[in-house]
This record gives structure tokens, sequence and C-alpha cells, in this order.
């Protein structure tokens, strides 16, 4: 059910994914009837940037935010840098983007290249960026700050760092995504980023079709399941679901402008 008349904006959710894409509208029904009224779609490749823009033009709820993840680092080159421009009119921003050492990922030379170059696109486009970065919080700190990005903003994504790494993050401008990991039994960190970061630094997120909530661990998530993540973020700040509706959906206006 739709939580005290509030309405949510997921913002990073795959709808492009071929897990959630053949069921679009039944997925984007749901989530209306959980109070789930706008979805910003980051990119992931480039052979899905055209999906997301049209997804983009044909549903008024939908936003398109392309980049090329760095698992991906590998595909950049000119061709695609200047695709990702021709871009930047039609988006709410660069994403997702960022820096990756897990195992088996490429080479951290590269990926920081590739993490620069599109950073000064989205900057040169005036565009937030939305940041994955998993094992790799001095380099994208270093990288955020030298390239300037509290002149464009963002948010980190899926934040798994700590408090301490989170207040670094927000003096450089960035908002904390808190996803479905929140409502997992063994979060730590997560739980103590939500206590102890205010709410006007934080956005909601489901990272659809992965990161479901505890009850939902093992299957495919969708952003319906952001009402889950929205009542244990409520319940960790002791406030009302739908003030921290109201809040958090500010919060994302505030960040991706284009929303308004």
């Amino acid at each position: 059910m739709k939580p005290d008349n509030s309405t949510f904006i997921d913002t990073h959710c795959h709808l492009d994914d071929p897990l959630l894409y053949g069921r679009l509208a039944d997925i984007i029904s749901a989530a209306g009837s959980c109070g789930v009224e706008g979805f910003i779609v980051p990119g992931i490749e480039p052979q899905n940037w055209g999906r997301m823009i049209s997804l983009s033009r044909e549903n008024e709820r939908i936003f398109a935010a392309p980049g090329l993840h760095p698992l991906h680092a590998g595909k950049w080159d000119l061709d695609i840098a200047a695709l990702l421009k021709e871009l930047t009119p039609d988006i709410v921003a660069v994403g997702e983007i960022g820096l990756d050492y897990f195992e088996g990922m490429p080479p951290r030379e590269l990926q920081k290249k590739v993490f620069r170059a599109q950073l000064k696109i989205a900057r040169d486009a005036s565009l937030p960026v939305i940041i994955h970065c998993r094992k790799a919080f001095a380099d994208t700190l270093k990288i955020l700050a030298e390239e300037q990005v509290e002149k464009f903003g963002g948010v980190m994504h899926a934040f798994s760092g700590s408090v301490e790494t989170a207040r670094e993050c927000i003096a450089l401008g960035l908002k904390i995504g808190v996803a479905g990991t929140v409502t997992w039994g063994n979060a730590v960190r997560p739980v103590k980023i939500v206590q102890e970061i205010p709410l006007q630094h934080l956005l909601l997120e489901t990272d659809s079709p992965d990161l479901p909530p505890e009850a939902q661990r093992g299957k495919i998530n969708e952003p319906a399941l952001l009402s889950i993540i929205a009542r244990k973020v409520a319940e960790i700040k002791g406030v009302a679901v739908g003030y921290l509706a109201a809040v958090t959906t500010e919060n994302a206006k505030t960040v991706f402008q284009r929303l308004k």
C-alpha cells in the first residue's frame, strides 16, 4: 500500500535491464501504488543508452542518466565520449560512473581515466553525477575533489563506506544513496549512516533489479520495494514516512535539477 499518501523518487533503478524491461508497465503500476512516482535510470554501457532515452521520452516520470560503469571502462573511446556529450541536453545526470577495485575489474588506471573523462562531460554540461564506488574510496574522493564535483553535485550510489567517509562526500557537495542493504539483517554500516547522517543529505534508491530488501533477498528487486526501504529509514530516524518522503523527494530535486 502507498504509505501515508507519500510519494517517492527512486533515484537509482535500472528499468532498461532485461529482468525489468519486459514487465515495465506492471512494474511502473506497482511502484505507483506504493507511492513511487519518479524513476531515475542510470546507465551501465552504451548499448542501452538509446533505450534509456526512449523510456524517458515515452514516460514523463522516467529520467535517463547515461554513463559508463567502471566494469565497462574498456569500451570508452572518442565515439562513446561524443555520444554521451550529444545526449546531455536530454538527461538528468551522468551515471553510473566511478571506480571499482573488486577483483577482476578493468585496470585501475584505465578506470580513473574514464571516470575523469565523464566527470568533465558532466561538469561542462552542468549535470550531476551518480557515483559507483567499491573498495576505492580514497581514489574516488581524490578525483572528485580534483575535478571540482562541488560545482555540479551528485550522489554516492548505494553508499557502503563509513560515516567519516560519508561526511567527506557531503563536504564535496554529494548526497548519500540509501538502498535495500539498510534492511538486511546483517547491516551495520548502512544503518549507522542513516543514524548519523542528517536526513537532508540522504536519497532513497532500490538499485533494481539488484540489492532487494531483506524479505526479498534472492528475488528480483523493483521500484515498488522502495517503500520498504523508506519505512526502515523512517524507523531508524524516528520520523513519519510522509515526512521522510517529503524531505528525500526535495533532496532528489535539489540534486537532479531537471526533475523540477
